[in-house]
């Protein structure tokens, strides 16, 4: 998540209105210069619909995902890169795991374990906040560009915040990007009492070419004698600026299909000029197969796979797309030995 640097004040560039319409499961980057700021909006609509619809999870659980998959998606979209992007959260909340896997270009997919009775109790005590869901644990972010390639894996504490705040945390402990991230998921309700659900995002990040405006106060050592003066850094006006503006951001506009993508970011920066580029596709794409489920079957033990049995069947369910394989025993038989 390196800096990309700006486009050249020498290089015309079109100038035109906003666009009134976007379109739903695409990402909007966008750029304004004369701050040194980057950023993107997500808008998902059908995809992020057709994750959630798959699994019957709790509302709150629901909106959790769909949460984690925004972040995955800004997160994830700033890489040029060929592979995958992975979240993950292991926490011992309520919502033990969160698994959301992005696959270029632009395949999303999520799943969610949790407890059920916990969740319930959760709901019932008026506790089904996202922070309380999650409790403490970790989220590892971890890149995949293939088997040629090392992986890249960030892991940060999750200390009962929501998923905002780890993001930031993130990215002042590892990537040192001064960074903001809103997230908003809802249902969206259509004549006949249908349900949809939307959900939405921004990501903005302060990138200068001269790298010591970005400074941000040293970490808490942790061992520093009593009395000593926390570090304290400046922040550049710029970055102020920016992140005030950010802050203005309702869930309201980063769901509502009739507010544009390019509406968003001019609202917020048309005093200093602000440039969007492409959309990026998104769509919900789940990886797995009847031929790699039954490759995964034979390569287990006989005596696993004959435990699988039942009611003559061989029975897998993908977390992910809640697709179901079913196998005779005698056809994933492994290779006799």
């Amino acid at each position: 998540m390196t800096n990309p640097g700006f486009t050249r004040p020498d290089i015309a560039v079109p100038v035109r209105e906003p666009a009134e319409t976007s379109p739903d499961d695409a990402i909007l980057p966008f750029q304004v210069a004369a701050l040194e700021l980057r950023g993107q909006v997500v808008r998902l609509g059908p995809m992020v619909d057709e994750i959630l619809s798959r699994h019957n999870y709790p509302l709150p659980v629901a909106k959790l995902v769909g949460e984690a998959i925004v972040l995955t998606v800004l997160l994830g979209s700033t890489l040029k890169f060929d592979g995958r992007f992975i979240f993950q959260t292991q926490t011992d909340g309520p919502v033990r795991m969160l698994v959301i896997d992005l696959r270029s270009p632009g395949k999303v997919r999520a799943c969610a374990r949790f407890d059920a009775a916990q969740v319930e109790a959760a709901i019932a005590s008026g506790k089904a906040d996202p922070g309380s869901l999650l409790g403490r644990g970790h989220l590892a972010m971890t890149i995949d560009q293939g088997p040629d390639m090392s992986r890249y894996q960030g892991v940060v504490a999750l200390e009962g915040g929501n998923l905002e705040a780890a993001a930031h945390e993130y990215f002042r402990r590892s990537e040192q990007i001064p960074t903001r991230v809103r997230l908003a998921v809802a249902e969206e309700f259509s004549p006949g009492s249908t349900r949809r659900w939307r959900a939405g995002g921004a990501l903005l990040q302060f990138l200068p070419l001269a790298s010591d405006r970005a400074r941000q106060a040293d970490l808490d050592p942790g061992n520093a004698p009593e009395g000593t003066p926390p570090h304290t850094v400046a922040e550049d006006e710029a970055w102020v600026e920016g992140r005030t503006l950010m802050s203005t951001v309702t869930d309201l506009e980063l769901i509502d299909p009739e507010l544009s993508s390019e509406r968003l970011v001019y609202r917020l920066f048309h005093e200093h000029g602000v440039r969007v580029f492409r959309y990026r596709e998104l769509r919900a794409e789940c990886s797995c197969s009847r031929t790699g489920v039954e490759a995964m079957l034979r390569s287990f033990p006989q005596d696993d796979r004959d435990h699988m049995v039942e009611n003559g069947v061989i029975s897998v369910t993908c977390e992910f797309c809640s697709a179901n394989y079913a196998f005779a025993p005698e056809d994933v038989a492994g290779e006799q030995v």
